[in-house]
């Protein structure tokens, strides 16, 4: 038994035991779920239905146990919350994920050039591990906010398996400045179906990594075409797999590991989607946006999916505090809440219609029913606001 310790304004010794500290371990029965998948097709006679396991894990098993098991709304003491921090067991459960990452990228796609398998097999196949092997975008979240070197290298290199050297610095430079708003490409508007935000949020987050990186990089007295340009670096590592995975199985092999690379960068676009759909930081008086507090981020207390994500899903207090280690990440009070994890709601995120029949009255809900505090999309403005604010806000727009 672990436990921490610290001390309360009154002096009083805090004694606390993380009764979720060994839950994290349960991540492992998705590396387990995705491997086992390949192993069952040899056993089974070569059947290509094990390659939609990992899809029915993740888009159906997983939102059916989140309902089943239900909400964690723990938080552990906050005077015990600086102890916790500095304990490496969590950190190393992140770093320990990144090997297993790229393990079943390179069994997945020798698994593709070695076997004949049927058209929608290869579809399921690039669905599924692109929620397993693309799902190191995570893992790169959570050390691309630490300062030590271990966990920057980490984040550069675990980037480089999907081909998205940009993510932290963007992540850190700019979504978490400008999130909630307008400005942020990484924030989707109400009534913004996800394919459309894709096409705003792909290219714009590249686009603004690159100026984030120019930027650090000229603070320090460097150009861009220099070793020391984290994305240069990360895509490095993009071309070395590439070339190795040519190198082995022949140029075609590209045909699968391209297409994974996009549906991994579509599963982060989804994660970006559902995190603060509609949500709107208000201007001050001064012109600036309000600081950004727990309830401009979506967030999800499901346990299942959140031992999964690493707390990826109490996303409300990550935004607001972000230095905060993902296992002291903390519920609130008052915050807007998603209908399922993440799983769940990329499903209904995929399906339109259903998206904003569940989560539109949610975010008038989260805006005490003004139309005018919602971060709305402007090509449907006229016929949103019409529905929720009336002819006459119409009429005076």
């Amino acid at each position: 038994m672990v436990t921490f310790t610290g001390v309360a304004a009154d002096g009083t010794t805090i004694t606390y035991e993380d009764k979720k500290r060994n839950w994290w371990w349960f991540g492992y029965i998705g590396v387990a779920v995705f491997l086992g998948s390949f192993w069952l097709y040899f056993l089974l006679g070569n059947n290509p239905l094990t390659t939609l396991i990992p899809v029915v894990y993740t888009y159906v098993l997983i939102p059916i146990l989140d309902k089943i098991v239900g909400l964690d709304t723990h938080n552990p003491p906050e005077e015990v919350v600086a102890e916790m921090s500095k304990d490496n067991f969590y950190r190393y459960q992140i770093l320990a994920r990144i090997p297993f990452a790229f393990l079943i990228f390179f069994t997945a796609v020798w698994f593709v050039a070695t076997q004949s398998l049927p058209w929608w097999s290869y579809l399921a196949l690039l669905v599924g591990i692109s929620s397993s092997s693309g799902a190191v975008l995570l893992l790169t979240h959570e050390l691309g906010h630490k300062p030590n070197k271990l966990d920057h290298w980490a984040s550069i290199i675990g980037n480089g398996l999907m081909g998205y050297g940009h993510f932290c610095i963007e992540h850190n430079r700019g979504h978490h400045v400008e999130v909630s708003t307008p400005e942020d490409p990484a924030s989707a508007y109400m009534g913004q179906n996800v394919y459309r935000f894709a096409l705003r949020e792909i290219p714009g987050a590249y686009k603004r990594g690159l100026a984030q990186e120019k930027k650090r990089l000229a603070a320090k007295g460097y150009g861009f075409w220099n070793w020391h340009n984290d994305i240069l670096r990360s895509n490095a590592v993009t071309l070395l797999i590439m070339a190795l995975c040519v190198y082995f199985w022949g140029p075609t092999i590209l045909l699968f590991v391209i297409p994974l690379s996009i549906m991994s960068w579509f599963m982060l676009t989804l994660a970006n989607y559902v995190e603060h759909y509609g949500l709107l930081r208000q201007k001050l008086p001064n012109g600036k946006y309000e600081p950004c507090q727990p309830k401009h981020s979506w967030n999800s207390n499901h346990l299942v999916s959140n031992v999964m994500t690493f707390h990826l899903q109490r996303h409300s207090d990550h935004h607001a505090y972000p230095m905060r280690p993902y296992q002291v990440l903390r519920n609130h009070e008052d915050i807007p809440n998603l209908p399922n994890g993440y799983s769940g709601c990329f499903l209904l995120a995929l399906v339109p219609p259903l998206w904003y029949n569940f989560m539109d009255p949610k975010v008038m809900d989260w805006a005490d029913g003004d139309i005018t505090k919602v971060n709305v999309d402007p090509k449907r403005k006229q016929k949103l606001y019409k529905k929720y604010g009336g002819q006459d806000l119409v009429a005076a727009e």
